[in-house]
């Protein structure tokens, strides 16, 4: 059996602390509920989507900063960077796209009907 395939190196692949929870807490609860927020802020100012991503990159430094400070993660991997910040983009566009449809439904609704918890879509009247 390949030692490299293991359970254990599998998740090395997404984050790189020894505990699961330092890593939920500071990428998941903190980075992404931060992404979450400023998603929904981004939306709110009727702002485009791009800003979420800009923002992201942003944020995802952040990240890897408590990682290092606190937990004595790697300051400067890009790898973990770039897992940090797909997820940061993941629930920065879905806090964004929340706060669209509740924008489209509450300011038009008069036109629009929701079709989900993330769209909407024209009345057929």
């Amino acid at each position: 059996m390949d030692l490299n395939t293991s359970p254990a190196s599998i998740f090395h692949l997404i984050y790189e602390e020894d505990s699961l929870w330092t890593f939920i807490l500071v990428s998941l609860i903190l980075g992404c509920g931060a992404a979450w927020l400023s998603g929904r802020a981004i939306a709110q100012t009727w702002r485009p989507l791009w800003q979420v991503y800009f923002y992201s990159l942003i944020l995802g430094c952040a990240v890897r900063f408590i990682h290092f400070s606190l937990f004595g993660g790697t300051l400067l991997s890009l790898h973990y960077y770039l897992v940090d910040t797909a997820l940061l983009m993941i629930f920065g566009s879905l806090g964004f796209r929340a706060a669209r449809v509740a924008q489209m439904l509450t300011q038009y609704r008069w036109i629009n009907e929701p079709d989900g918890p993330l769209r909407w879509r024209r009345n057929p009247r």
